[in-house]
């Protein structure tokens, strides 16, 4: 029996068991997943935002994979610095693939950057999606303008949730606390910023067209930042994407200069709007002890090389909530080599390498093997990659033969694990809660929470 571990429920993860349990080449093979959180999924449970029902049903195919005869599923389970270490999990298993994506934000690196009121964009994801990580934070929305620094995805993300109507987002498991304060929001202006020019934003159509459709809020382009970008003025050599992004924000720019008008009071009395900016790189947070007020960003330029240079010139835009959205990045992982330059686990087709030489039995997948790139598809061929090499060296692994069960053996190292029925048992609860609530799921957002409804059922798969 080759008794393999996965560190991490998310998509990389699901997909590298999915690839191990399918292939025919070796047959007596069990996969154990585990999670540091109670609940599997990773960023579709925690990181696609409540309103993307569509997306967030990944999670159906995902299960599938979880409740297969080969696979288990065990939460709560602590792997790094504050539980198990490489060589503890080398002695439980016969090979461990670390799928832990990419656990931080990237930093500005400019001043005012933690100054109250300026938060990286994924602590307010975390706190919206019920994070139990999160539970601490709390978001009054009292700001008037929020400024969101970054123009990909997550961003369109953050700047589409403080734009969206409560009545919205209350058919979605956001809990309470979030939807309440959403309910309450005084944002009026939203400015979504990127430093470079629009061809080069990394949202998708999809995500941008989204902007458009809010009810009570206006999307506003500027022209001339549009005209800025050279790809603007002959958009034929840009990848598809590209091109239906400047159809999109091309519209949005004539429309407002056809007939410039605030937006059309929503259903809570009142409008909103969004300013997608352009070419403006942040150069200082503005504030004191007491909040943020507003952004500097310094005027770039395209440099003719594909990046942009800075100009001199200066803009203060108001803000008293600044989102910074500008990435990820991974985070070294006790025991295995890590790149700071590039922030990943260096690998050859998924094999972990210290000085050149592959580690025994140990791989990576995912985003801390290739770095926060791509889309949750781009997960399955790079766990399959993982997934080849780790079965070549099937021969080699199993001759140092694990023993025991993996289970026992990690509640003697100390864990608490959550198997599958603990996680159905959260399920349930979350189910119920939302039934009392009057609406439909609704997340538990704490690990009190979570813990308490796992244990709530006999532990027997």
């Amino acid at each position: 029996m080759l008794r393999v571990a996965v560190i991490g429920s998310g998509p990389s993860g699901v997909y590298t068991a999915q690839s191990l349990i399918e292939q025919q080449t070796v047959p007596d093979i069990e996969v154990y997943v585990l999670d540091r959180l109670p609940c599997p999924y990773g960023l579709v449970r925690y990181g696609v935002a409540p309103d993307h029902e569509k997306i967030k049903s990944l999670q159906n195919n995902l299960r599938t994979v979880l409740e297969h005869p080969k696979v288990r599923f065990l939460g709560n389970v602590e792997v790094g610095a504050r539980g198990l270490g490489v060589e503890e999990l080398r002695e439980i298993f016969d090979a461990v693939v670390f799928c832990v994506g990419a656990a931080t934000d990237r930093h500005l690196g400019i001043p005012g950057e933690d100054l109250p009121g300026s938060h990286p964009a994924t602590e307010f994801v975390a706190w919206y999606s019920a994070h139990p990580d999160a539970a601490a934070v709390r978001f009054t929305l009292a700001a008037r303008s929020a400024v969101v620094i970054g123009v990909g995805n997550v961003a369109v993300d953050v700047a589409r949730m403080l734009s969206r109507g409560a009545d919205e987002l209350a058919v979605t498991d956001m809990p309470q606390g979030p939807l309440g304060a959403l309910a309450d929001s005084r944002v009026e202006d939203v400015w979504m910023v990127g430093r470079r020019g629009p061809s080069q934003a990394k949202f998708t159509t999809k995500e941008l067209r989204e902007l458009g459709s809010l009810a009570g809020t206006e999307v506003l382009v500027r022209p001339e930042e549009l005209a800025l970008d050279p790809a603007f003025r002959d958009p034929g050599g840009l990848p598809a994407v590209g091109r239906r992004n400047v159809e999109v924000l091309r519209g949005w720019a004539e429309r407002a200069a056809a007939a410039p008008a605030g937006p059309e009071a929503g259903a809570e009395g009142r409008g909103r709007r969004i300013h997608l900016r352009f070419f403006l790189r942040p150069v200082e947070v503005l504030g004191d002890a007491s909040g943020v007020r507003a952004v500097r960003f310094e005027r770039t330029a395209p440099d003719g090389r594909g990046g942009v240079t800075g100009t001199g010139e200066f803009e203060d835009i108001e803000g008293q909530l600044v989102l910074r959205s500008v990435g990820y990045r991974g985070t070294p992982q006790p025991g295995l080599p890590f790149d700071e330059t590039t922030g990943t686990v260096p690998h050859l087709a998924g094999r972990v390498l210290r000085d050149g030489t592959p580690l025994p039995g140990v791989y990576v997948a995912g985003w801390i093997k290739r770095g926060p790139t791509g889309v949750i598809g781009t997960n399955r061929p790079c766990a399959k990659e993982t997934a080849l090499s780790l079965l070549a060296d099937a021969p080699t692994l199993a001759e140092r033969g694990s023993s025991g069960d993996p289970l026992a053996a990690l509640i003697r190292a100390g864990q608490q694990p959550v198997p599958w029925p603990g996680w159905l048992a959260i399920e349930a609860a979350e189910a119920e809660w939302g039934r009392g609530l009057g609406r439909g799921t609704v997340k538990l957002p704490d690990w009190t929470g979570l813990l308490e409804a796992a244990h709530s059922v006999e532990m027997t798969r």
